[in-house]
């Protein structure tokens, strides 16, 4: 039976200069979801990150602060110390082959080149753990990926970034109590509904 996750962690790079970046999606999903569970993230050198702990779920919620490339650091530290295993584990992160306002929800698979999910998987040793890939669409050539992710979304593709990060939220019960299939049914639909509510991600 799937278990729920013990650990979410959000990806992107720390500092001012990259908050509203779109590497930086999965930042914005984990402050979401901090606010949601009322989760103070604080700075927590051992982990090399941002995390905090929701109590009553079960689940700690981790930004590391080691710039992307070097995520796995981070996610390891705090996994190897309480002791959670791969499958519990839950990394959103942004994802150039979707388009801003998609998500796709998925067990294991590919990396696609994510340089987060790279070092992640090195340091654990396995792709068998959970994504949520938050699109952001692709600049069509790939000479200008590393500048595109490193560049704030447009208005249009922020607003649907944002309407994207609000059913992740929604979607965030069903996760919360390892009904991945519900979950993933329903974030991979191609023309969600849209939001009740949108919100610029932070």
């Amino acid at each position: 039976m799937p278990l729920p996750p013990k650990l979410v962690v959000g990806l992107g790079n720390p500092g001012a200069e990259y908050s509203e970046t779109r590497h930086n999606a999965g930042f914005w999903f984990c402050a979401r979801l901090a606010d949601t569970l009322g989760v103070n993230l604080v700075r927590e050198a051992r982990f090399h990150g941002l995390a905090g702990q929701a109590r009553s779920a079960g689940v700690w919620l981790l930004t590391p602060q080691t710039f992307m490339n070097r995520s796995g650091q981070s996610v390891a530290a705090l996994m190897r110390f309480y002791r959670i295993e791969p499958a519990e584990l839950l990394v959103v992160h942004d994802e150039l082959d979707i388009p801003p306002g998609q998500l796709r929800l998925k067990f294991g698979g590919g990396l696609g080149g994510h340089n987060g999910l790279k070092d992640i998987t090195a340091h654990l040793g396995t792709q068998d753990y959970w994504r949520l890939r938050v699109g952001i669409g692709h600049p069509g050539d790939r000479n200008e990926v590393a500048h595109y992710v490193l560049k704030p979304p447009r208005r249009e593709e922020r607003e649907a970034i944002a309407q994207a990060l609000d059913r992740a939220l929604g979607l965030w019960p069903k996760v919360a109590a390892g009904q991945w299939a519900e979950a993933t049914k329903v974030a991979n639909e191609r023309n969600p509904a849209p939001a009740t509510q949108t919100t610029q991600p932070q």
